[in-house]
């Protein structure tokens, strides 16, 4: 089987790229989160963490079918892709829960000060 006709045949790798895909708009949107809390603007910062959280909940969901139907017995063929994938969600999911952190901080120390 050519290297290509092994690619289309892996059915992990629209399913990895959902998570990329996901995953970064969560990071984005975490990234935008910090600017609007550097410029004291709490409510939209707090606006494009949900949007980040909803972002990892659709990359989640998506990785989740694939390990429910693998504990179900299913095999899939081995995808560096999806393992790629599943390293950039964790790796978003922990940015995006510091980034909370952050801002939450920050409007305390905003807040405190004034």
């Amino acid at each position: 089987m050519k290297k290509m006709e092994m690619m289309e045949d892996n059915e992990l790798i629209p399913v990895a790229m959902q998570i990329i895909l996901h995953a970064g708009n969560g990071r984005t949107k975490a990234q935008e989160a910090i600017k609007h809390a550097k410029v004291r603007n709490f409510a939209a910062a707090k606006d494009c963490l949900k949007e980040a959280k909803d972002n990892i909940v659709l990359a989640h969901k998506s990785q989740t079918s694939v390990i429910q139907n693998e504990a179900a017995g299913k095999s899939y063929q081995p995808c560096l892709l999806f393992t790629h994938a599943q390293d950039h969600l964790m790796t978003i999911t922990s940015e995006v829960n510091m980034t909370r952190d952050l801002v939450d901080l920050f409007e305390t120390i905003t807040v405190a000060a004034v």
